[in-house]
C-alpha cells in the first residue's frame, strides 16, 4: 500500500509539472464533452475525456502486469 501511494503521488507531481504541455492536448474539450455556460458560472462534464483516460490507464496497467 505504501508503494502504491508513493507511485500515485509521484505521478501527480509529474502531471502537475507537465500541465502546461498536457493542457495543449485538448483534454476536456473533446467532442462529446458536456460544457454548459451561464451568467452565474459554468459546468463541465468531460465524459469522453474520462473514458479516454480510463482506457489508456487500463492498457498501461494491463501491460505492466504482464
Amino acid at each position: 500500500m505504501q508503494r502504491a501511494l508513493i507511485i500515485v503521488g509521484a505521478a501527480l507531481v509529474v502531471i502537475g509539472l507537465a500541465w502546461p504541455w498536457v493542457s495543449k492536448l485538448g483534454l476536456g474539450r473533446l467532442p462529446g464533452d458536456v460544457r454548459l455556460e451561464t451568467q452565474g458560472g459554468g459546468f463541465s462534464f468531460p465524459i469522453v475525456t474520462c473514458l479516454l483516460i480510463s482506457a489508456v490507464l487500463s492498457l498501461v496497467l494491463w501491460f505492466l502486469r504482464r
